[in-house]
């Protein structure tokens, strides 16, 4: 695949980083949707966590509704919306006012997980059966709340979603385990593959969802991405940093912790047990980070692996201005950045 063919795309989580306050991840994400619209970036997805304090994205609907306005030619979505702490009605109508806002931008990415653990979980959405069944049955609400076809519905049409626009939002379905590539294929929806969450198995359910998939009234072709995490700088002192902080967050969320944020003095000496080594090699397999020709190499190489012409990148760094030139470097590689909009 020629690299030039690949778009760029940015899934963010608003991270809490050491010393900031909510507030201020919230308006350095604003600022980082407002920097990649000017470097020629596809899609900007944000995500949905709960009860977790280092994340402060918790309400994708809300916080898309100004990203949207302070944007112009990025399409804007979720990545996503946990569907099972939510009815189906209140998502609809939630991603039909933003197309009424922003007609023909706007993504709904939806995943089966909570975002959270599960007594956070069962407070969101005390309803909430965890089950496959329900998960189904609500992505065919979705489907007749959008085109206006609840007579199929268990409700018939004495239910509507409001308001009733004329644009639909792209739908996608997320995973991370590939069960999802099934439903995504069946529903005609985007498959995305969360490659930064389990970077097993990936590429084989991208290549399921292609095989089986059908066309649905709002997706003629399969569309699909992968998300993956990723570290861009010319400085190599950075990019070992980075890299221990991100092996440090791995092995405290495996172990349960509660990820608060750190900065590298404070893992430096951090040391590991032969088991946690061995993990660690296996969750850089999530990551990749290094110089831009590097990047850009191994980048390349997995949307190949992958078959994909769009990329996600996902960067959680300790400095904002690393975070903003990791984005940068990459639009410069992947040649989508327009010269008058390189920012020193």
């Amino acid at each position: 695949m020629d690299m030039k063919q690949i778009r760029l795309s940015v899934l963010d989580q608003s991270p809490v980083r050491k010393g900031v306050t909510a507030e201020q991840a919230v308006q350095e994400t604003i600022e980082l949707a407002r920097f990649v619209d000017q470097l020629g970036y596809t899609r900007f997805w944000i995500s949905e966590h709960h009860n977790i304090g280092s994340l402060a994205g918790s309400t994708p609907e809300v916080l898309l509704a100004y990203l949207g306005s302070q944007t112009k030619n990025l399409r804007i979505g979720s990545g996503g919306i946990m569907l099972p702490n939510h009815s189906a009605l209140k998502v609809a109508e939630n991603f039909r006012m933003l197309e009424a806002l922003f007609p023909g931008r706007v993504d709904l990415g939806m995943g089966r997980a909570p975002g959270t653990d599960r007594l956070t979980a069962s407070v969101l959405n005390p309803s909430n059966q965890f089950s496959e069944q329900a998960f189904v049955e609500q992505l065919m609400d979705l489907q007749n709340y959008f085109h206006d076809t609840a007579e199929n519905g268990p409700v018939g049409t004495k239910i509507r979603a409001i308001p009733q626009v004329q644009t639909v939002p792209a739908t996608w379905l997320l995973s991370s385990s590939g069960q999802s590539s099934m439903f995504a294929s069946h529903f005609g929806m985007g498959f995305s593959f969360a490659h930064f969450i389990n970077p097993v198995g990936g590429a084989q359910a991208v290549q399921l969802y292609r095989s089986r998939f059908q066309p649905s009234a709002d997706l003629a072709q399969p569309e699909t991405n992968v998300a993956l995490f990723v570290f861009c700088s010319e400085d190599e002192e950075r990019i070992q940093q980075q890299q221990a902080l991100m092996d440090y967050r791995f092995t405290q969320l495996e172990k349960g912790g509660n990820l608060m944020p750190v900065n590298y003095n404070d893992i430096k000496n951090v040391t590991y047990t032969l088991a946690e080594q061995e993990r660690i090699k296996l969750n850089r397999r999530r990551v990749v980070t290094g110089t831009p020709d590097v990047v850009k190499a191994q980048l390349t190489q997995m949307a190949n692996t992958y078959e994909v012409n769009e990329l996600i990148a996902v960067t959680i760094t300790e400095h904002f201005e690393d975070r903003l030139q990791s984005y940068q470097l990459l639009a410069e590689q992947f040649g989508i950045l327009e010269p008058q909009a390189i920012i020193n």
